[in-house]
């Protein structure tokens, strides 16, 4: 894929990139380079191989999904500015 000067300066400015235009010469001829290489993946022939989302197989660990208080909710409203009971207090922001 061909890159131009004014496709990287908008690629510059989306990056909000300031390049000036020495820079803009030299990566016009890196991003084209790049595109190409990607194109080159897309000839690469993938059906045979099966979607993975990591290189080692692992499973996640699990634990019970349990609902619990923490069993200490003094030290969770401790810091609180202000709390009633174990409750937080906030202010009313609706009339």
């Amino acid at each position: 894929m061909k890159i131009d000067e004014s496709t990287v300066r908008h690629i510059a400015r989306l990056a909000r990139i300031r390049i000036s235009d020495d820079e803009a010469k030299a990566l016009e001829s890196e991003l084209g380079a790049i595109l190409s290489w990607v194109e080159q993946l897309g000839e690469v022939d993938t059906r045979d191989v099966p979607p993975m989302t990591r290189v080692v197989e692992m499973t996640l660990k699990e634990r019970p999904d349990v609902v619990d208080d923490g069993g200490c909710p003094d030290d969770i409203v401790a810091n609180a500015p202000a709390r009633e009971d174990h409750f937080f207090v906030v202010p009313k922001v609706v009339e």
